[in-house]
This record gives structure tokens, C-alpha cells and sequence, in this order.
């Protein structure tokens, strides 16, 4: 783990330009490939954000915080189990860090103020969700929520919990790469391609 100072206050919510980076991140010394498991909302949405980025080397949308029993689409949308919709995110830990990711996973990815809910999607199955696989995954996401509640990032308080990560169970094949195979859709049209174009437009240097 590395130190990275860049703090800054805001009284104004901040636009994704503005976001500031983790102070603290996990280096490649950790390893030069790593995962990273973030349920925002839809994953059709949250996958599309991040195979955009250098450095992500695979994006698979799934489940986690319940058992396998239960990691299905449609018993997990009946709201009855304690999974979240996720995205396990592989990436080179050289070209992109953990904390970058999360960097783009608050200012462009899903609204982390929203509980259980992203825009229509509504449940416990939305949630806004960080599965750490260790402490130090824990850590740096605990102390970037408390970074961007401290500089205003959103007029309301992050509500983002930390979970730890028991499992990822995959979900059904027709919902990889969603986005990119149905780019007419409806739901992908009007909430997928804008946070799509939100990243083009203020993380051009981290496309791939």
C-alpha cells in the first residue's frame, strides 16, 4: 500500500474532474493482477463504465452477499435474498489501481447517496456495495468514502457500505456484456451510454 497525498474541501458538490484521488491505494506489489467487486445499481450499466478503462483486463457481472443457492436473475430481482447486483472487475494493477477504480466507481459510475436504489431500480439488490477481499481493500475504501464526504462530493452522505466478500457468483451468460450487445435497448440507451459518454468525457487519459 502507498500514500498518495491530494486532499482537497469543497462546500459545493464536485463534478467528476474535480473528484479528488485516494490517499491511500494498493500498489502492484500486491500483485500485478487483482479484482475489485462493486455492485452499483444495474450491472449492465456498471460493466459498461469499466471496460472502457486501460488497464481492466476482464469485467464479469454477478452476484455476491448471499449464497449460491440463490445467485440467480430472477429469485435475486424478487428481493427475497441478500445479494447485490455486481461487477468483478480484473485488472493490471500496473496501468490502473484500486483506488482509481473506485475513483471512477463514485464520480461516474452509479449515485452513492442513493440507499437501495439506483433511478427506477429499486431494492435491496441495488445497492451501493464495495466487496473487499482483504483489510487492505477495506481501508482504502473506508477512508476514500470519509475523503469525498469531507470534500462535498454530494449534497447528501455517501451511503455506500462495506461488505466483505464471502463469494462472487457469476451471473447468466446473456447478461455479459449487455451494454455493448444491445446498444439499442431502451434502459441501455437512456441509462448505460450517458454514464459511458460521462467517463469518455472527463477520463479520456484512462481509456483504453
Amino acid at each position: 500500500m502507498s500514500l498518495v497525498s491530494n486532499s482537497r474541501g469543497s462546500a459545493h458538490p464536485l463534478t467528476p474532474a474535480e473528484f479528488p484521488d485516494a490517499d491511500l491505494d494498493i500498489g502492484s506489489d500486491a500483485g500485478a493482477r487483482q479484482s475489485a467487486v462493486l455492485a452499483g445499481g444495474c450491472f449492465w450499466c456498471v460493466e459498461a463504465v469499466y471496460r472502457q478503462l486501460d488497464g481492466v483486463l476482464d469485467v464479469v457481472s454477478g452476484y455476491a452477499g448471499d449464497s449460491a443457492e440463490t445467485a440467480d436473475y430472477k429469485t435475486v430481482c424478487s428481493g427475497t435474498t441478500h445479494h447485490a447486483e455486481v461487477v468483478r472487475i480484473d485488472f493490471d494493477a500496473t496501468k490502473i489501481s484500486f483506488g482509481t477504480l473506485l475513483k471512477v466507481f463514485f464520480s461516474v459510475a452509479h449515485d452513492p447517496t442513493h440507499l437501495n436504489r439506483q433511478g427506477n431500480d429499486v431494492g435491496r439488490q441495488y445497492r451501493s456495495a464495495v466487496f473487499y477481499a482483504d483489510d487492505a481493500q477495506r481501508e482504502v475504501a473506508e477512508r476514500y468514502i470519509r475523503k469525498l464526504d469531507a470534500a462535498g462530493a454530494y449534497p447528501e452522505k455517501i451511503v455506500t457500505t462495506l461488505e466483505p466478500l464471502e463469494a462472487f457468483h457469476p451471473a447468466e451468460t446473456y447478461h455479459q456484456d449487455y451494454a455493448a450487445r444491445n446498444p439499442a435497448q431502451p434502459y441501455i440507451a437512456a441509462v448505460a451510454a450517458p454514464k459511458v459518454e460521462k467517463l469518455k468525457r472527463y477520463y479520456a487519459d484512462r481509456l483504453k
